[in-house]
């Protein structure tokens, strides 16, 4: 699959796996410990000012691709690589890198820690980051972030807590923690799925509006395919560690190729439109990712699989242009 010119970020055959804690004896065993594959080979890239939304069930390796594309867990193999250059590993770099590059975690009831005023909350990225302001300067950066992501006028949230703020406020102060970097690229993981629908689509907007004004770029992480059609620019599906397809969102939406895609399409809700016919469910569960599986990773799901699929593994292969998928049928 050719990489995406201007990419901000890159990401090359990365992998992260984790050995699985056993007991004491088990370590005068012969036999190799399981290592859990939460990714396991993944390739893709964002551009910049784009918005690529990861594609999955719970289990898939979603959260650990974006975590792993920020060092905030360490990848077992492969390449990372921002603004065309591989990700330092020095404390020093890292720092640097750090400040381009932020995240917005899923639960803004977890992310905000419950003693500290919002100004700190907002501020506390520039102590990390080792950067010195002078107090003036330091409370307009903290203004000005607050603002931005929508919490006017920011006076009268300075030295309020997160208890007295509502879900969606509490995400903004996440995301206003995030923009006082100004970062180029920002992996949201799920930043709405805890959020009540009436308060998700300011949130959404209010990352749009901000890729528009910013340049910003997203790896927005979701579960929710109709969510990801409404403000990708590119969809990758992602099922048990691999990328199955990946692809312009309307591409993915109205011309899935790969089973697992379709499966999650079938049970996509399409206002002002009624099925005709059964939905294709898959029966079962996402596999154990300590289990290695032979051939393709969704065989044992796949309602169309057959004896190839079973002992070689697809490789993710260009169908049209910028449109990718891991399937021997396609």
């Amino acid at each position: 699959m050719n990489q995406q010119k201007d990419a901000i970020v890159s990401v090359e055959d990365l992998r992260v796996h984790f050995e699985v804690r056993q007991g004491f004896f088990s370590a005068f065993s012969k036999k190799e410990p399981p290592v859990v594959r939460a990714v396991d080979g993944v390739t893709l890239s964002v551009g910049r000012g784009e918005i690529l939304s990861l594609v999955g069930e719970s289990g898939s390796g979603k959260t650990t691709v974006g975590k792993a594309i920020l060092q905030l867990v360490p990848p077992t193999t492969g390449t990372v690589s921002f603004d065309g250059a591989p990700v330092p590993q020095d404390r020093q770099g890292l720092h640097a890198f750090r400040q381009c590059a932020q995240m917005i975690f899923q639960d803004p009831y977890q992310s905000l820690n419950p003693r500290h005023y919002i100004s700190d909350i907002v501020a506390e990225p520039l102590d990390v980051a080792g950067i010195d302001l002078s107090a003036d300067v330091r409370d307009a950066r903290v203004r000005e972030a607050l603002e931005q992501a929508g919490l006017t006028p920011a006076d009268d949230y300075l030295y309020r807590y997160p208890y007295e703020l509502s879900g969606g406020q509490r995400q903004r102060v996440v995301i206003a923690g995030a923009l006082i970097l100004k970062p180029k690229f920002i992996v949201a993981d799920e930043p709405v799925s805890m959020l009540d629908a009436s308060i998700r689509t300011g949130i959404l907007k209010l990352m749009l509006r901000l890729r528009d004004e910013q340049d910003i770029a997203y790896l927005f992480i979701t579960h929710d395919l109709s969510l990801a059609w409404l403000i990708s620019d590119r969809i990758a599906i992602m099922y048990l560690g691999k990328i199955m397809e990946i692809g312009a969102a309307e591409e993915i939406i109205k011309r899935g190729l790969h089973p697992y895609t379709q499966a999650l399409m079938a049970v996509m809700p399409v206002p002002g439109q009624v099925r005709e016919g059964g939905r294709t469910v898959l029966e079962g569960e996402t596999p154990n990712a300590a289990i290695r599986i032979e051939g393709c990773k969704f065989s044992g799901r796949c309602p169309r699989a057959f004896d190839r699929c079973r002992k070689e593994e697809p490789e993710l292969v260009e169908v049209a242009p910028g449109h990718s998928v891991a399937c021997f049928l396609v």
